[in-house]
C-alpha cells in the first residue's frame, strides 16, 4: 500500500488558506481549497506531514485562528496543524529554500503564489526531487515550461498543473462528447470576476501578471485538452485588450480590465483544416453579478456542437443579508458538513484536482507509475500544458509589441515566432 504523502504548500493566501487582508476572504473560497483538501486527505490517510511557507511569517497565528475558527470547529475538530515557515517574526521571500530543504526526495509541494515565483520555487523543488503541482498557469514563458520539464524528466518527479475546470462534471463530459463530433471549427469561451478581486490581486496584477494569464489559463487548457485529441495544434495568436477601469480602482497603470485572445488551430496530418478559438477574461465585471465568475464556452465541431454554461447552476439562494439573488457553486467546492459533521466536499472538483495530484505522486513513490504513465492518462501534466502555456505567452507578445504571434512545433519542440 502506498504511503502517506508529505505536502509543503507554497503561499499562504486565499486558494491556499481563504485568509486574504486579516480575514476570511469575501470570495466562493473563504476556507481556501489547498488547506482544506488537504487537511481533510490527511484525515483520510492519504497525506501525512503537512507545512505552509509565505513571505510574512507574522501572519500564521492569524492564520491559524481562522482556520481553527472555520474549519476545524465547523468540521467535527477536523486537525489543522502544520509546521510554518518562516518563524511567526520572521519575513523573508526566499524562505520557500529553508522550507523544501527541510522535505525528502519523493515528499510533495504545491505552489499558489505570483505567477512569476512559478518557475523558480518548482525548479529549486524539482532538482530535489521533489514533487509539485502549480496553480495555472503553470509559468509565464513557454521556454520556463520545456525547462521544467525537462528537469522533472531527469530527476524523475511528478509536476502536475491544477487546472481543476477538467474536472468539473460538465466540462469532462463535453470533452468526452467531443471525440464523437468530428472536426474541430470553432471555440468561444468567457470568464469572469467582479472587481472587487482586484484588491484581493492588487499586489500583483498588471505588474507580475494579467487576466488572461490568470483566467483565461482554464478555457484554452480547456479547448487545448478536448481539440489535441483530435490532431489540432494552435500555430498563431493576436490578442487585444481594454483598459480603464481597474487603473481607476488604484491598479498599476499597466493593468488591463479584460483580455480576448485569437486563435488559429491547425490540424497536423491535414493543413488544409483550420479551426477558430476566442477566449476572453476579465476581472472587471459587476459587483453583485449574483455570481463570483461567469463562466461559459460553445465549441462547434463538423458534427455538432455544446454549449455550456457554469455560472448559474439551477441553484440561486436569496437572502435579505445579501440584498440580491445568488447563485453558488458547490460542484466546486462543497462547504456543507455530512450527516456526522465531516467535510463531505470530496466530490468536488477543486477537491478532486488535490486528490488526483496526491495519487499521482503516491503511485510514483510506490513504483506502480511512472510520470510518463500519467502523462500518458490525459491527466494536466506538466508535458501535457505546453500548448497552454505557448498560446497565454503569444498572447501577452501580441498585446505588448501590438503583432500576430505565430506557434511552431517540429519535432516536438515548441517556438514562438
Amino acid at each position: 500500500m502506498a504511503s502517506p504523502l508529505n505536502v509543503l504548500m507554497v503561499g499562504t493566501g486565499e486558494y491556499t488558506t481563504g485568509f486574504v487582508g486579516g480575514g476570511a476572504s469575501g470570495s466562493d473560497k473563504k476556507v481556501g481549497v489547498v488547506g482544506l483538501s488537504m487537511f481533510d486527505l490527511r484525515r483520510r490517510g492519504k497525506v501525512g506531514k503537512l507545512g505552509m511557507v509565505g513571505v510574512n511569517g507574522t501572519k500564521f497565528p492569524a492564520i491559524r485562528e481562522h482556520l481553527n475558527k472555520n474549519i476545524t470547529q465547523v468540521y467535527n475538530n477536523l486537525d489543522t496543524s502544520f509546521d510554518s515557515f518562516p518563524a511567526d517574526n520572521v519575513k523573508d521571500p526566499e524562505s520557500y529554500k529553508a522550507a523544501i530543504d527541510a522535505l525528502q526526495p519523493g515528499d510533495a509541494i504545491t505552489i499558489f503564489t505570483p505567477d512569476t515565483t512559478h518557475y523558480p520555487i518548482a525548479l529549486y523543488a524539482i532538482e530535489r526531487k521533489i514533487h509539485v503541482m502549480i496553480t495555472k498557469p503553470a509559468v509565464k514563458e513557454l521556454a520556463h515550461h520545456i525547462a521544467l520539464l525537462e528537469a522533472a524528466e531527469k530527476h524523475g518527479v511528478y509536476v502536475y498543473i491544477e487546472h481543476h475546470k477538467r474536472f468539473d462534471p460538465a466540462y469532462a463530459d463535453a470533452k468526452h462528447r467531443a471525440q464523437k463530433l468530428g472536426d474541430f471549427n470553432y471555440f468561444y469561451s468567457y470568464m469572469s470576476q467582479p472587481k472587487s478581486q482586484l484588491q484581493t490581486f492588487a499586489a500583483w496584477a498588471g505588474i507580475d501578471s494579467d487576466i488572461s494569464y490568470y483566467l483565461n489559463s482554464h478555457h484554452v487548457d480547456i479547448c487545448d485538452s478536448m481539440v489535441s485529441q483530435l490532431g489540432y495544434v494552435p500555430v498563431k495568436v493576436s490578442a487585444s485588450a481594454s483598459t480603464g477601469v481597474a487603473v481607476s480602482l488604484g491598479c498599476h497603470e499597466k493593468t488591463e480590465d479584460t483580455i480576448s485572445l485569437l486563435v488559429h488551430w491547425q490540424k497536423e496530418d491535414d493543413p488544409t483544416k483550420h479551426a477558430t478559438g476566442v477566449y476572453t477574461a476579465s476581472w472587471t465585471a459587476p459587483q453583485k453579478a449574483g455570481v463570483h465568475s461567469n463562466q461559459y464556452f460553445h465549441y462547434l465541431a463538423q458534427g455538432g456542437e455544446i454549449r455550456i454554461d457554469q455560472a448559474k447552476r439551477g441553484y440561486d439562494v436569496a437572502e435579505d443579508s445579501a440584498g440580491q439573488l445568488m447563485w453558488y457553486n458547490p460542484f466546486y467546492m462543497k462547504y456543507a458538513p455530512d450527516e456526522d459533521g465531516n467535510f463531505a466536499g470530496q466530490s468536488g472538483y477543486g477537491y478532486v484536482s488535490m486528490e488526483k495530484f496526491v495519487d499521482g505522486c503516491r503511485a510514483v513513490n510506490a513504483g506502480t507509475l511512472t510520470p510518463r504513465d500519467l502523462d500518458a492518462k490525459g491527466l494536466p501534466t506538466l508535458r501535457n500544458t505546453i500548448a497552454t502555456t505557448a498560446i497565454l505567452e503569444a498572447g501577452r507578445i501580441s498585446i505588448d509589441e501590438n503583432r500576430e504571434v505565430k506557434i511552431e512545433r517540429k519535432d516536438g519542440q515548441w517556438r514562438l515566432v
